[in-house]
């Protein structure tokens, strides 16, 4: 029998918010719930009842109260949530305004600054004013291109308490890049940095902000916060104005306006690494009590926390984190490399600011193992509570690093999600045990399910990852979709009135689930479908292999595994190498998964948000066109599978 690699002691279990919650259900539902399990099942079951006590749990603040819950918990898309209520996200984030800290900012560049809750406060009241007095209203589009800084979240606040839609890109995007998003949005302000930092360079911003600009009629003003310098030169922004003197106002109070739930709150991006990015609006109310449920719940926080999350302006995770605020937790931002100035560098920071929750990529504690970090034996990390970890799935292995060399007495917390829903669909569990491998559960309020080929949920056997009752944080709609062809086809093409999500995942017995990877990369030689993430668990355990990315080929009216693969260094892919990973494969899998072709690269493509681009590989073997490569952290890798091709023939 499998064994837990942590268990929570009892105290700790009673000490959770989500311990509390299930007392408050038991009290007011008349239940008698004493775990995990049966309160999931309840949440699922009621989602009415559910989404009800947590709005009473977490607080929310709303000038008006719901008349009801969900119009139709069987309408998918589409079902109305709290309807009649009157509230605004921002004030929600800042029902705060005392001396504790809200903010923590450590550069790449060693600066380091702090927000009291207070000070917050004001910042973002200062902005609004100006917003308000440069025309914004209520569904105008703000865009951040920006670091991830303390002005980002201000930025939004101040946009957001007006009912402003909030969008941004962090600055590593190019100009198509950037074009490709904010072109179809249409931004009224544009908030920027004059620069980043990143492995020790200052990198200049303003002369790609003054080129989307030209292609960018509908943006009035740009809001120029320094950071690389302390006076920028904006003379080659026709519309640049100093964020100092665009918030150069006495107002220290803000008027939150009071909208529907439904209100658009935040326009969240696809990779676009195969088309168009699609444009997701998500609602003010939606994001709000989704993104409060996970952090108050799933992750345990509270006033007392610290928390970190490795992450851009670009990636959801950004969002994530900013609402924290809502919990009154002290949040640390982060820009630049997190291996500068060396790969332990995150870990110092941890240790310095007492870091409770540690949030970050499987890429990055991939790289941290192969780096050879040990961050237990280097750093006191006494207050860690929770280590979350989510972009792709995280091996067995690695579950182990985190366990032997980070800290052996904490939650592991593998979440998986999506920008789509801005949230999870799997979560962790303060309450419950964590087995190597597995996410510790479905999100409450979730009905999540493994469909197989027939759309049958299977229990213990890899399926479609869909969900099946309709969830707060669902886009009200995309942009430019005014018939919903391409949000339907997007989730409910496949199994009608279902949300499916495009991941392959397995729910075990014990209630945890197994991520598989993309459905949409599914791998089907001889027509048995192969999620790749079973390859690149085996390949992690290899000592010879850095990192890798694996595509079917069609092949003679089949699909063949064709097997990308980055040597670490010093090592040289040989053909004794080949027989010792295809024997792993093998023996960790099946014979199906075995590739017909292993090949080394110097470099395996991601997408900024650090997520593999196996699709973008498959198209490159195929000969196909890759369109929007400014989508890319590293777009000259395809370079290099483009004239691999001839080798995988």
């Amino acid at each position: 029998m499998l064994q837990p690699l942590w268990s929570p002691s009892a105290e700790r279990i009673k000490n959770t918010n989500m311990y509390r919650f299930m007392q408050v259900v038991n009290r007011t539902q008349q239940k008698n719930f004493a775990d995990y399990d049966s309160l999931y099942q309840w949440s699922v079951d009621n989602l009415e009842a559910f989404w009800a006590e947590l709005w009473k749990f977490a607080g929310i603040k709303a000038s008006r109260g719901f008349d009801r819950v969900i119009d139709d918990a069987t309408k998918m898309p589409g079902a109305q949530w709290f309807t009649g209520s009157r509230l605004n996200f921002a004030e929600n984030l800042l029902r705060y305004r005392d001396d504790r800290t809200a903010l923590i900012f450590r550069g790449e560049d060693r600066v380091r600054r702090t927000l009291s809750y207070r000070e917050l406060y004001v910042a973002v009241a200062k902005v609004a004013a100006a917003l308000r007095l440069a025309g914004i209203v209520p569904c105008d589009r703000v865009v951040g291109f920006m670091p991830n800084m303390p002005e980002s979240i201000i930025a939004m606040l101040a946009a957001t308490s007006l009912g402003a839609t909030w969008s941004s890109c962090s600055p590593d995007f190019g100009i198509k890049g950037v074009l490709d998003r904010f072109g179809q949005t249409k931004p009224k302000v544009l908030f920027t940095a004059d620069g980043y930092f990143f492995k020790g360079k200052p990198l200049d911003s303003l002369e790609r902000v003054a080129n989307i600009s030209k292609e960018l009629p509908s943006i009035e003003r740009i809001v120029v916060v320094p950071y690389v310098s302390e006076q920028p030169d904006l003379s080659g922004l026709a519309k640049g104005v100093h964020f100092a003197e665009f918030c150069a106002t006495e107002d220290t109070e803000i008027d939150f306006v009071q909208l529907p739930f439904e209100h658009p709150l935040y326009i969240m991006y696809s990779s676009g690494t195969t088309g168009l990015p699609k444009c997701m609006v998500q609602s003010a109310g939606g994001v709000l009590l989704h993104q409060i449920k996970e952090l108050l719940l799933h992750t345990d926080l509270t006033r007392e926390d610290t928390i970190f999350y490795f992450t851009t302006c670009g990636w959801m995770m950004w969002n994530w984190l900013t609402t924290s605020l809502a919990v009154g937790a002290t949040l640390v931002l982060y820009d630049g490399n997190p291996f500068h100035p060396g790969p332990e560098a995150l870990w110092r920071m941890a240790e310095e600011e007492k870091i409770t929750v540690f949030g970050t990529s499987a890429g990055y504690i991939a790289a941290l193992k192969s780096a050879g970090v040990r961050p237990a034996s280097q750093f006191d990390l006494g207050p860690l509570k929770a280590l979350l970890s989510t972009g792709s799935p995280l091996s067995k292995e690695d579950f182990q690093f985190i366990y032997r060399d980070i800290k052996a007495d904490m939650q592991l917390a593998s979440i998986s999600g999506g920008s789509d829903l801005n949230g999870c669909f799997a979560l962790g569990n303060p309450m419950g045990p964590v087995y190597e491998g597995e996410l510790q559960c479905r999100g409450l309020g979730m009905k999540v399910f493994a469909y197989d080929e027939d759309g049958r949920p299977v229990i213990g056997r890899q399926g479609e990852l869909v969900c099946t009752a309709p969830f707060p944080s669902m886009p009200i709609y995309f942009w430019d979709d005014e018939s919903g062809k391409k949000y339907h086809s997007a989730y409910f093409d496949r199994y009608p009135g279902v949300w499916t999500h495009g991941d392959f995942v397995e729910v075990t017995e014990r209630g945890g689930l197994i991520m598989y990877g993309r459905s949409d990369a599914t791998l089907n030689p001889g027509g048995v479908r192969i999620g790749t993430a079973e390859i690149y668990r085996i390949l992690a355990e290899l000592d010879t292999i850095e990192d890798s990315v694996v595509v079917g080929q069609e092949w003679q009216n089949d699909i063949r595994v064709i097997l990308f693969v980055k040597m670490k260094p010093g090592v040289t892919l040989t053909d004794e190498i080949r027989a010792q990973v295809k024997k792993a494969i093998r023996n960790g899998a099946s014979p199906r998964h075995v590739p017909t072709k292993i090949i080394p690269v110097p470099d395996i493509p991601y997408t900024l948000n650090m997520k593999k681009v196996e699709l973008a590989v498959q198209k490159v073997v195929h000969g196909r066109e890759v369109k929007n490569k400014d989508a890319l952290k590293n777009p000259e890798a395809l370079d290099f599978f483009a004239q691999l091709r001839e080798l995988a023939e």
